[in-house]
């Protein structure tokens, strides 16, 4: 048996030539002008932020910059390819710049409405989107109050709203005793408000009096439920800010309840909040007595 001819049997592929030409030498000029200020746009466009506007800020520089290159394709690159990609990604930036430009200007605000966001809302992170979204709950109305004109009598107005004022200041009474005031950025009827469940009902228990011309918004209270329902975050939302109002309203009751003694009582504890005056009196003539007796014993 012969042994086999290996030489014949060789399978060895020569290597075909590249198919891509290397480059062999550098050149010694520049693209030129247009293609430098083509990827400064690039550059900056990519240096854009997050939220409408920084996505209008990176879709400009971008349809700036692909618009450079596809001028630079056309005269100096003279090729199709670049040409006709650089054109469609040009196209494409085109229309996102114009589609993010029509939803800014569907968010778009009145001057009260926006400052209402900005003293309200955008520092919890509140996206334009879901205020908007807010803002079309109350049908953008904004509503004003007279001087001497009541926003809600005491035991006769129903809590079926939820305000926010935006101007002026309001006196809030209880059987003719002042309490405190309301200004503006501030809700007028936020303890009302969570003090009753979405299907309850109730009264007012304090007077609402206009010190001055004031302007307010108000969400109609079963709309407030139904948007609460499709959108827990903006929910969450009111119920954070509501709740903080109600704690800012009752430290300014707390630094002003004082007994005939001088004693300031906590108006967070229920016990004092429902006690009447005679009571909270003789409370404290008791713990006075207390202290009196418990004197003598110490010594």
């Amino acid at each position: 048996m012969e042994p086999p001819d290996f030489e014949s049997l060789n399978l060895t592929v020569e290597q075909s030539a590249a198919t891509q030409p290397l480059c062999e030498e550098w050149r010694d000029g520049s693209e030129g002008s247009v293609f430098h200020l083509a990827n400064i746009f690039l550059f900056l466009g990519f240096l854009g932020g997050s939220g409408f506007y920084g996505l209008f800020y990176l879709f400009t520089f971008l349809t700036l910059g692909f618009f450079c290159i596809t001028l630079w394709a056309w005269t100096d690159s003279c090729t199709t390819d670049a040409f006709l990609w650089s054109f469609c990604l040009f196209a494409v930036c085109l229309g996102q710049v114009l589609h993010v430009a029509y939803r800014l200007r569907s968010l778009t605000f009145h001057r009260e409405f926006q400052q209402l966001y900005t003293c309200m809302f955008k520092k919890l992170g509140v996206s334009l989107t879901h205020f908007g979204k807010i803002v079309a709950c109350c049908d953008g109305d904004i509503h004003a109050t007279e001087k001497d004109h009541c926003f809600a009598i005491e035991g006769k107005t129903s809590i079926d709203k939820l305000s926010v004022l935006l101007s002026g200041r309001i006196r809030v009474t209880v059987n003719g005793e002042f309490l405190h005031y309301i200004y503006p950025f501030q809700f007028l009827d936020s303890p009302e408000w969570d003090s009753l469940r979405p299907s309850e009902e109730g009264v007012f228990q304090v007077t609402l009096h206009a010190d001055s011309s004031c302007r307010y918004v108000a969400w109609r209270r079963k709309k407030l439920y139904l948007l609460f329902a499709k959108h827990r975050y903006i929910a969450k939302i009111f119920a954070l800010i509501v709740r903080n109002d109600i704690a800012e309203k009752l430290y300014s009751l707390n630094d002003k309840a004082f007994d005939s003694s001088g004693h300031r009582y906590d108006l967070r504890l229920p016990s004092c909040c429902h006690m009447p005056g005679t009571e909270l009196e003789k409370a404290d003539v008791f713990l006075q007595g207390g202290r009196t007796a418990s004197t003598p014993m110490a010594q």
